[in-house]
């Protein structure tokens, strides 16, 4: 255990940093998984409308750091192929 008021602080920051990283990471996959739900149900209409939101916390989570930029567009490029397959 740190020793130093400064240590202490950042373990207490970097904690609720972790946390909400984590809580961000979580959102961004449960998008996702709501988009592929869709796809598999052959629902156009619920895949194009959860689409909007996975696109928006990928690059969300790529602008803050928790996921690498090409990370992100791989995920989007997927998810946007499997959507218009959908549609076509």
């Amino acid at each position: 255990m740190a020793n130093i008021k400064s240590a202490i602080k950042r373990v207490k920051t970097s904690e609720a940093a972790r946390a909400h990283n984590i809580a961000q990471k979580s959102a961004v996959r449960t998008n996702v998984k709501k988009v592929e739900a869709a796809i598999a149900l052959n629902d156009a209409t619920a895949a194009k409308d959860s689409i909007v939101a996975a696109v928006k916390g990928l690059d969300k989570a790529a602008t803050k750091g928790l996921i690498s930029k090409n990370a992100a567009a791989r995920k989007k490029s997927r998810l946007m192929k499997k959507v218009n397959q959908l549609n076509a």
